[in-house]
């Protein structure tokens, strides 16, 4: 298989799938429980779409990150939380209805809070030397990658609510697996890119990670979150969409690579995850 058929192809059909499985797993009612706990939610949005913004822009001045690689990190820092953010929170038997409901509505606002990061990004840190990037076009592939699954899958729930009940929990499974599968697979195909930058940004991915979980924490717990909220929202805000990420980054230069510099970041990023911050909060679940 070839880098091009995978990223240009597999990738984004994988993320659309995933996305689609998550609303096949939500109800109306479900979106709910915003205005019945408006307290956990708020407290979950200030620190996704506020606080992991700022924090990824503190780390990339720390470490001396520029163009397009910082461009990729707020990519990331825009990207709503990812699917293993539940499974982790359900294991640990925390707040898995908090943990659904802010990775939905995240998924679904990011078609608008991601083109501002994204904008601001490229203005920031490119300057006169970005290239043209079409700023409508990210937001209609965000807006295709996530907001649409997500509304057919809950469309599709209310239309047949006991034929998706049966299938849902599969397609929920075969979700997980090609989340994992999408990460892998881009870091496999570009093996010697990832190890040629892992010492550059492996330290800097790592700071993120932990920076934003614990921060998310510290602060909802201030807000008086309780503490299985704040574990929630601590993990929801520092497991990223890692392949959400990497479908953005790749389709975001009309007619250039499709693994090309911004896309660094996300793939370097799964492999910091996955080994680190994942088996991390997997203890914390196990504790639990």
């Amino acid at each position: 298989m070839t880098i091009g058929v995978f990223l240009t192809a597999l990738l984004p059909l994988a993320v659309a799938v995933i996305m689609f499985s998550l609303g096949l797993g939500l109800t109306p009612s479900d979106f709910g429980r915003i205005a019945r706990r408006p307290r956990a939610f708020c407290i979950g949005a200030l620190n996704q779409v506020v606080l992991l913004p700022l924090v990824a822009y503190g780390i990339i001045a720390v470490f001396g990150f520029t163009g397009e690689t910082a461009v990729g990190i707020m990519i990331l820092a825009a990207c709503p939380g990812g699917a293993a953010s539940n499974i982790i929170t359900k294991m640990a038997k925390w707040d898995v209805a908090l943990s659904v409901t802010l990775t939905a509505s995240f998924s679904l606002s990011c078609v608008l809070t991601l083109p501002l990061v994204l904008s601001f990004a490229v203005w920031r840190f490119m300057g006169e030397t970005a290239p043209d990037i079409d700023i409508a076009s990210t937001t209609f592939t965000a807006f295709l990658l996530s907001a649409l699954p997500i509304a057919m899958g809950v469309a599709l729930r209310a239309i047949a609510p006991t034929r998706v009940a049966a299938v849902a929990p599969v397609l929920g499974r075969v979700a997980v697996v090609l989340f994992f599968g999408v990460i892998i697979g881009a870091i496999w195909t570009n093996w010697i890119i990832v190890l040629e930058n892992f010492a550059r940004l492996g330290p800097g991915l790592f700071a993120l990670v932990a920076a934003v979980s614990v921060i998310a924490y510290a602060v909802s717990r201030g807000l008086r979150a309780s503490d299985a909220a704040a574990k929630t929202i601590s993990i929801e805000t520092g497991v990223q969409n890692g392949a959400l990420a990497l479908a953005i980054s790749g389709l975001l230069v009309a007619d250039g690579p499709v693994f090309n510099a911004y896309s660094v970041p996300a793939a370097l990023y799964s492999v910091v995850w996955l080994t680190t911050a994942m088996p991390a909060f997997l203890f914390l679940a196990g504790r639990r």
